[in-house]
């Protein structure tokens, strides 16, 4: 025991001398945990501020939010509208012509679709106070259009004429600027869907306001299936007003779209055999139709209900319900119902849709369409002649195709005005983004619309036509293509919806702001990884003409009148004429004494003269040549001097962003050499995601385009006063 006793202490000795050593032993090994775990903290919250900011950036790209942005930068920095050509459809319309002067606004909407360019509006001031009620309702939706995609100052734009602002000085207004905050946020609807909805219960028993407010609802509800914007625009259909209830039919069918959901149906199919009101029945249609769209065969059973039913607007409806359900597959049995059905029904509305309803299924196989409507193209009744002609719109949109340039030619002189109409609606949409070096018929064609507005005698409908089809054809400032396909060959539903209810233009004129919906942008814009756009070159191995934008319209000259010629009667003719008979007569005599006194001098000189000719002949020989030798250099080097001009380079280099034609596509090329290059290889259009080969460089990026933020009611800025000077006489 002792001897553990001593061993002990011995312990306790060595332990206390070493105590010292252990303790700051201790405390630089916690420091050094400490440091470790400080910097494991940092390196745990890097990563996570990374991921956050990746997770954003996917949410972005998911919602998006980052392509509408950039789209919308590229449509404003590329707008290429030529305001001649609008300058000339406002002189074209006469003052008390309403249905011009909308044509005009509705050219307007579809030129700067998405440019946020309202310059015109601006300096027009007082030719756009012109437009009342409806037409109102129209030109306020129409800001929507020219401001669509513009989510960050879109409420800000349409702020003078929303409900809440306007002071109810005008429901139309009111109304329009609803349905134009809808067309802004298609893309990002849940922004603004809960103020549309709190507009539409506040709205009272205000129809105007009503109708903008479901169809803004419907919108921004795009195929959500929202509960609440159900419930809201079913309760508004069941009030059984015309107007709010045409509207709540379609918001119910854009809010539904593509859902197929039973309830649905139910309550719309059941109200619509009960109203009597034709158009919520259309209304309603319309919003069955886009229950089902894409569906195919799960829409037969619908389609048969809808196509035995006995009111003509009920089978109007399934006629869209095919076009819809079946768009872009081409199915046979499908062309095959359409078919019987355009030559059978005894509607002229069914059998009109039955044709255009061709169309949507024949999308993804364009040149199939001309030959099979070839022969209702030229069928006696006008009404399978105009869905003819809209059906190879929509089938051929942007391809160019001269079949179906060639159908659609003789239809433009057809002998009814909404014949004309549709064939010049249907040609725009053939020709858009098409140049005049890919198809010599572009410009004849835009000569014919130029004609027909500035012609007064012209029926109103074809005027109206050709308006349209000038917007149309200069859709997005020049950038912006029809399209109810995606990059990657899918279904745009949005595209598909947008085109169907822009058809019902025939019934209802609003709804032609619709088409903007199938409008995309064609062009290419590389992005980093950071989503931002850097500044990069790529080449077209193609001569700059053949994609080059259309050359821009020289405004009439003015030509001054002259003077009026006075009226002369034939008795003073007679005397004048005696008159000067007497006095010719007289210089003759003069003559003849004159000629015989000079004969004998005349002699005697000649002999002089002939000498004089003798010598200078061959001089003068010798200069003659001397001068053609001149002549033809000249004209050789002028020859050169044009083929000089005319010679073009095989190839353009373009720089990010940049417009992109579809047929262009395949020429696009990118230098091995350039920093950046795309992920994805192959044909590349609409947002490119680019690879960084030298990260470690500074980025150079593009800077953004300034977009328009204030409403056009609102004056433009005071300027700032100059800068201090010294005046010196």
């Amino acid at each position: 025991e002792e001897e553990e006793e001593e061993e002990e202490e011995e312990e306790e000795e060595h332990t206390e001398e070493e105590r010292p050593l252990l303790t700051m032993k201790m405390v630089t090994d916690d420091g050094k945990k400490e440091e470790e775990a400080a910097q494991d903290i940092a390196a745990i919250r890097q990563a996570d501020v990374k991921q956050r900011q990746n997770l954003e950036l996917l949410r972005t790209i998911l919602t998006g939010e980052v392509s509408t942005e950039r789209f919308l930068e590229f449509l404003c920095s590329h707008n290429k509208t030529d305001i001649t050509i609008l300058k000339a459809i406002k002189s074209a319309v006469e003052p008390r012509d309403s249905i011009c002067h909308l044509g005009a606004l509705f050219a307007h909407s579809l030129m700067y679709a998405g440019t946020t360019v309202d310059s015109f509006l601006r300096a027009n001031l007082d030719w756009l106070a012109r437009a009342t009620n409806w037409a109102k309702f129209s030109a306020t939706a129409g800001l929507g259009v020219l401001h669509k995609g513009h989510v960050k100052e879109g409420r800000n734009v349409m702020a003078p004429y929303l409900p809440a602002n306007s002071g109810g000085t005008s429901p139309f207004s009111e109304g329009g600027s609803l349905y134009a905050l809808g067309i802004i946020y298609v893309d990002d609807g849940l922004e603004v869907l809960g103020y549309l909805l709190h507009a539409l219960r506040t709205a009272g028993t205000h129809e105007v306001v009503m109708h903008g407010g479901c169809l803004g609802v419907g919108l921004t509800s795009l195929g959500t299936c929202q509960a609440s914007a159900f419930e809201l625009l079913k309760g508004i259909l069941y009030s059984d007003s015309a107007i709010a209830g045409e509207a709540a039919g379609l918001g119910i069918g854009l809010c539904m779209c593509g859902s197929a959901s039973q309830e649905a149906l139910d309550d719309m199919l059941h109200y619509a055999q009960e109203t009597q009101h034709e158009k919520i029945i259309r209304g309603v249609g319309m919003g069955i139709a886009m229950l089902f769209c894409g569906h195919e065969e799960g829409a037969d059973a619908i389609i048969d209900q809808l196509t035995l039913d006995k009111d003509p607007i009920l089978r109007y409806s399934g006629m869209y319900t095919i076009a819809l359900a079946y768009c872009g597959t081409g199915n046979n049995s499908a062309i095959r119902r359409l078919l019987r059905v355009a030559v059978s029904d005894v509607s002229e509305d069914v059998r009109r849709a039955a044709v255009t309803a061709l169309g949507f299924l024949l999308i993804r196989t364009p040149e199939k369409c001309p030959e099979i409507v070839k022969l209702l193209a030229e069928s006696y009744n006008p009404h399978v002649r105009y869905g003819a002609a809209m059906a190879v719109g929509i089938a051929c949109a942007h391809t160019g195709l001269e079949e179906a340039i060639e159908l659609l030619e003789p239809m433009m002189s057809d002998s009814l005005d909404f014949v004309r109409q549709g064939a010049m609606l249907a040609m725009a949409m053939v020709l858009i983004q098409c140049t005049e070096a890919q198809n010599p018929k572009v410009a004849s064609v835009r000569k014919v619309f130029e004609k027909v507005i500035a012609d007064k005698h012209e029926d109103v409908m074809a005027r109206f036509g050709a308006m349209l089809a000038s917007g149309i054809i200069d859709a997005g400032g020049r950038n912006v293509t029809i399209s109810l396909l995606s990059v990657l060959g899918h279904l745009r539903m949005p595209a598909v919806v947008g085109m169907a209810v822009f058809l019902q233009y025939w019934y209802w004129y609003p709804l032609i702001h619709f088409l903007s919906l199938s409008f995309t942008p064609t062009c290419i814009i590389g992005l980093n990884k950071d989503l931002k756009v850097p500044k990069l070159a790529m080449r077209s191995e193609a001569r700059p003409s053949l994609f080059a934008y259309p050359s821009p319209v020289t405004p009439p000259s003015t030509v001054a009148l002259g003077k009026v010629q006075t009226a002369v009667l034939s008795a003073s003719i007679r005397t004048k004429t005696r008159a000067q008979k007497e006095k010719e007569k007289e210089k003759e005599a003069k003559e003849r004494e004159a000629m015989q006194d000079e004969s004998a001098s005349s002699v005697a000189a000649a002999d002089q003269i002939a000498d004089a000719t003798s010598t200078t002949a061959a001089a003068g020989s010798e200069v003659d040549v001397q001068a053609m030798e001149d002549v033809t250099v000249t004209s050789e080097k002028e020859k050169e001097e044009k083929e000089k001009e005319k010679a073009e380079p095989s190839f353009e280099t373009l720089h990010n962003p940049t417009r992109i034609l579809p047929d262009q596509q395949r020429y696009i090329v990118f230098d091995p050499d350039e920093r950046y290059q795309p992920v994805k290889r192959g044909k590349v259009s609409g947002i490119v995601v680019l690879r960084d080969t030298s990260p470690e460089r500074p980025e150079e990026l593009v800077d953004p385009a300034v977009l328009t933020k204030s409403s056009v009611t609102e004056e433009d800025p005071e300027p700032e006063p100059p800068e201090p000077f010294e005046y010196i006489e």
